[in-house]
């Protein structure tokens, strides 16, 4: 089985939405390539405002229904999935970075609220932290999403493999001073659980941080079948799900744990 992924990595105009609504819009209508294979595309994260956290009570959408409705409309109207990509989210619990699947008849058909906050970008003292994982389906391949700071954390990624995910999907804002630290972290995840990776980060700048870019497409042995540069830029990759099952079936990673001694709630 065979699934086409995209990546659209742009730049973010702090607090604005209109803008960066209409960035996506300028993307599709310029990058995407119609194509009979079900297409997945990421973006990145909080795509919508950006890291505008001090007027996240201004800003915030309510429970993101503004944006799955948004993004609904462009995946209808170009028969595409969205994955992965976040935006700034008001709950009953408090603000939440938000990352949404929707199919390509518009439906939200799932959501993550990123797990871990990373203290560096303040998210702590904004967000409340998810507890719960982010799995799909596309097509009969089973999907999943996390965002950003979460591919630090190799239990969580790995707990996304022993449910089966064969493809995951990463939006992030990751800043260009860790850039080395993004692409071996997603070499990391997609060798140790023999999945593709999907990942998509910001470029440019806000306020005094600069962002890297450099968003990348892994196949299951870890090996990089596109890479961005540091600026605006889409790319588009075939993905054989034949790979992972062959990956997983030579070198049996899953089969030969030891989970009994890991003591993972030390």
């Amino acid at each position: 089985m065979k699934l086409r992924v995209g990546v659209l990595q742009f730049d973010v105009v702090l607090g604005d939405r209109t803008k960066n609504r209409a960035t996506l819009q300028r993307w599709l209508k310029s990058a995407l390539v119609p194509s009979d294979l079900t297409t997945v595309l990421v973006i990145p994260e909080i795509w919508d405002v950006g890291y505008a956290l001090p007027r996240a009570k201004e800003l915030a959408d309510p429970e993101g229904k503004g944006a799955a409705e948004f993004l609904g409309a462009l995946a209808r109207q170009y028969g595409v999935w969205f994955a992965g990509g976040t935006v700034l989210a008001s709950t009953p619990e408090g603000f939440a970075n938000r990352g949404q699947v929707v199919n390509p008849r518009g439906e939200l058909v799932e959501y993550y609220d990123k797990v871990h906050l990373i203290r560096l970008m303040e998210e702590d003292k904004y967000f409340v932290p998810g507890r719960k994982e982010c799995l799909f389906d596309v097509d009969g391949i089973r999907a999943g999403c996390v965002t950003c700071y979460d591919i630090r954390f190799c239990e969580w990624v790995r707990t996304y493999a022993l449910d089966g995910v064969q493809v995951l999907f990463v939006g992030a804002e990751w800043p260009m001073s860790r850039i080395d630290h993004w692409e071996a972290l997603l070499r990391s995840r997609a060798i140790e659980n023999q999945m593709y990776v999907v990942a998509c980060n910001r470029c440019g700048e806000s306020e005094d941080t600069l962002f890297g870019g450099r968003s990348m497409i892994l196949g299951p042995k870890g090996e990089v079948l596109f890479q961005a540069g540091a600026g605006e830029e889409a790319g588009f990759v075939i993905l054989d799900m034949d790979e992972v099952e062959k990956t997983r079936g030579f070198l049996t990673v899953f089969n030969d744990r030891v989970p009994g001694i890991y003591k993972v709630e030390r």
